[in-house]
């Protein structure tokens, strides 16, 4: 499964939400992927993640793969549009 955002937040993902994003992503057995400027990294890496730079206007794409596939999916996204941080394209 995956679900494309724009990012929206004036910070773009910094380290706080980043880290709250990373142990979202550790609570699910599926494997997550987040790929942003032509890049791909383990979502549940808060290195990974925070090496890309993501900023305001970026476009990232969450890729699930897994048993509860469907659940991280929906809960990431909740959890994007929740915090400001992006909306669904």
């Amino acid at each position: 499964m995956e679900q494309a955002f724009l990012i929206t937040s004036e910070f773009g993902i910094h380290a706080r939400p980043a880290t709250r994003l990373v142990n979202l992503a550790m609570s699910f057995h599926s494997d997550i992927e987040l790929t942003a400027l032509n890049k791909t990294v383990n979502l549940k890496s808060i290195m990974g993640l925070m090496s890309l730079g993501i900023y305001k206007d970026e476009l990232i794409k969450i890729i699930v793969s897994g048993s509860d596939s469907e659940k991280a999916i929906e809960a990431i996204a909740d959890f994007i549009i929740s915090e400001n941080l992006g909306k669904i394209v």
